[in-house]
């Protein structure tokens, strides 16, 4: 069982085409702050990135947020967090979004959102962090990566304990309870192949 005391939300800088986006953003920051959970995210004040904080702020959470200095200087910060950290690169804020954070939640989002879940859920792959990670399924929009994540699986690039590591979850709430009943897999991604 994992223990949260802080959730990292991955998102975009942009509101998306759907309106239900942004309402799933407020909705994810309200359940994070009403769990008693911190926010971490990517400091910034647009798009998803900025409803979610707004939210769990209104809702008296935390939220923690790390930014790059070169992101900053183009106001795009959140001055109204409990603490922002301006850092030196995107390498360093991805660093320390993991260490400050229990889980990982991706909302919808661009390839920054993908590069960000993705290289946290491969972390745990390689068994450098036992932290659960997952795609909050908003109108459908992580179904065709789900089918895509299958195809790896059936294509043999992909193990089905490690797929089954990415949760996905319709609500911000079974979601979180999700990672509150986290357990990493036994097997890592070295160990013997498994039977597909």
């Amino acid at each position: 069982m994992s223990v949260l005391a802080s959730v990292c939300v991955f998102c975009g800088s942009s509101p998306g085409a759907d309106p239900a986006f942004e309402a799933a953003a407020r909705a994810t920051g309200e359940a994070i702050a009403r769990r008693g959970l911190a926010l971490v995210y990517g400091g910034a004040k647009v798009g998803l990135m900025g409803a979610v904080a707004d939210a769990a702020l209104a809702a008296g959470g935390e939220v923690f947020g790390v930014l790059p200095r070169g992101l900053a200087a183009k106001e795009l910060a959140h001055t109204g967090l409990t603490r922002l950290e301006v850092v030196a690169s995107m390498h360093e804020r991805k660093a320390r979004m993991a260490e400050l954070s229990d889980g990982f939640l991706s909302l919808p989002g661009g390839i920054g959102t993908l590069e960000e879940i993705f290289e946290v859920w491969t972390w745990g792959q390689l068994g450098f962090h036992a932290k659960p990670a997952g795609f909050l399924n908003v109108a459908g929009f992580y179904d065709p990566l789900r089918a895509f994540l299958n195809h790896m699986t059936d294509q043999a690039f992909l193990k089905t304990t490690h797929r089954d590591m990415a949760i996905f979850g319709e609500t911000p709430d079974a979601l979180l309870d999700a990672f509150a009943a986290y357990r990493p897999p036994a097997v890592d991604k070295w160990m013997e192949r498994e039977q597909l």
